[in-house]
């Protein structure tokens, strides 16, 4: 394996023993980094079972900056070009900046490494074709990282759902909204550039949002959507003044196969909303509802009752609930994270297939860029699979 080894002394040793441990590479060790190593740090004390990861290698361009975060995240070696890594780690996590998606992805698969892809798959949708393309031709497992899947409440809700207890599904409503961008003199950043980030509220919100409709309930054939950036321009830290390139804020209703409509909508500059994820779902014999800001609970209508019940999923027998802590003591968003690496690694080891897979997540790649068109031609448009 090629790479620098990282310098330990005075810090706390990390485990040596690593005998028939998954050899594991991150690219990336910003917000997503920390959220990966804290999963796979955690994964042994709550999921014995989950194959055992060595974080051997951390890529990223500052040397100086990126001895620290292995360090602190628990890598041993660290390497500035992800080509020197792919083909040499068992599994490489995709975490760097939504531009960088697609060609370390394709590489790392070509050589036969397992990916696990942070959301969204790529910038564009040719480029996320590249990625499942890959995929379809490698034996590796290739996963898309939708890591609202993998909440206990979801979970939850998908239970009810194959179960047919909310009936035939007639109407889904999905909205994801921050407030980080509310400020017209907040700074500009990556996530504001077309050509680093692909789009805004729609790639960085709304593919989640899109995701869980598509697993939940069933696949978007048809949409109509709006896009609208209401800050043209914004400085840099640097005092720069910068184009802003993608949007502020989207809206689409959608028809799904099932026959069932759909509203969804997300924005960065929505006062007062600072991780506002939420779907509701509405079928013949029932409802329910999900808030991120509140994640812990589901709030569902069952046949014969007058109103909805607000369900703490925490049980033993709730979803993940025999990994944790007695019922009542809540989980956090960080959970979704060991929840979702507990399940690719377990594929990795060959236990079962990983959903959501680069197929899946080029099913919303060509979703959102429905969206696009929709709004490019002010008319419907079909979901193009």
């Amino acid at each position: 394996m090629k790479g620098v080894a990282v310098d330990r002394s005075g810090m706390e040793p990390v485990s040596t023993d690593s005998a028939g441990a998954l050899d594991v590479a991150f690219l990336g060790y910003g917000f997503m980094g920390k959220a990966h190593a804290n999963a796979l740090a955690r994964l042994p004390m709550f999921f014995p079972d989950a194959p055992a990861t060595n974080r051997h290698t951390l890529v990223g361009r500052d040397e100086a900056a990126l001895a620290d975060a292995a360090a602190r995240l628990g890598f041993d070696h660290v390497a500035t070009d992800w080509r020197e890594v792919v083909a040499d780690v068992d599994v490489f996590y995709n975490l760097g900046p939504n531009h960088l998606h697609v060609d370390p992805t394709v590489a790392a698969l070509e050589a036969g490494t397992h990916v696990l892809c942070e959301k969204p798959l790529a910038p564009t949708i040719e480029g996320a074709a590249r990625v499942a393309d890959a995929a379809a031709a490698s034996d590796a497992v290739a996963g898309t990282a939708f890591n609202y899947r993998f909440l206990p409440a979801i979970q939850y809700a998908k239970r009810l759902l194959d179960a047919g207890e909310l009936g035939d599904i007639r109407q889904v409503k999905g909205s994801y909204r921050q407030d980080w961008l509310a400020d017209a003199d907040a700074p500009w950043s990556w996530r504001l550039d077309a050509d680093l980030a692909g789009s805004g509220a729609l790639g960085d919100l709304g593919a989640h949002t899109v995701d869980l409709v598509q697993y939940l309930v069933d696949d978007v054939v048809a949409v109509s959507g709006n896009l609208t950036t209401f800050v043209d321009e914004r400085e840099t830290p640097a005092g720069e003044t910068k184009p802003v390139t993608v949007d502020d804020a989207y809206s689409a209703q959608a028809e799904l196969a099932n026959g069932a409509t759909a509203t969804l909508d997300a924005s960065r500059v929505a006062a007062g909303h600072e991780n506002d994820h939420a779907i509701e779902i509405h079928g013949t014999e029932g409802s329910l509802r999900f808030r991120m800001e509140r994640l812990n609970e589901l709030d569902v209508k069952r046949p014969g009752s007058r109103g909805y019940e607000t369900v703490l999923v925490t049980g033993d027998d709730d979803p993940y609930g025999d990994h944790w802590w007695p019922p009542g003591h809540v989980l956090g968003w960080e959970h979704t994270f060991i929840h979702e690496n507990d399940a690719f690694l377990r594929a990795v080891a060959g236990d079962e297939p990983f959903r959501p897979s680069a197929a899946d997540g080029l099913d919303v790649q060509r979703v959102l860029a429905a969206i696009e068109d929709s709004d490019a031609r002010r008319a419907w448009v079909d979901v193009d699979r």
